[in-house]
């Protein structure tokens, strides 16, 4: 269970970090002026990151893959959605709030059902 804790957790940070790689450019100049510096900063710890979750996952589901992919992808959902509210202003609408419940579903389907 360590294993899936941590490897949701370094998706989430993962994902996290993807959203302020590619969205920087909207919240300050620096950023928008120097997309390669932003790349080059950004992209080693994210990389890791997700070679570390995947690692965690893929022995956590005995070798299976697709609920990593499922669960990653699940954790940048949410992390999207809490991100773009609390920096862009943008709210949950309906359809975004359908699209989170369907993620939340992807997680438990992939955790609870062995």
């Amino acid at each position: 269970m360590r294993d899936l804790i941590y490897s949701m957790l370094l998706f989430l940070a993962g994902q996290t970090l993807i959203w302020f790689q590619t969205n920087l450019q909207f919240l300050n100049t620096w950023s928008k002026e120097h997309p390669l510096a932003i790349a080059s900063i950004f992209s080693i710890p994210i990389s890791y990151m997700f070679i570390k979750a995947t690692e965690l996952i893929v022995r956590y589901f005995d070798g299976n893959l697709w609920p990593g992919r499922l669960i990653g992808f699940s954790m940048g959902m949410v992390s999207f959605a809490f991100l773009s509210y609390v920096f862009m202003g943008e709210g949950i609408s309906a359809k975004t709030g359908v699209s989170l419940l369907l993620a939340l579903t992807l997680v438990c389907v992939q955790v609870f059902w062995k």
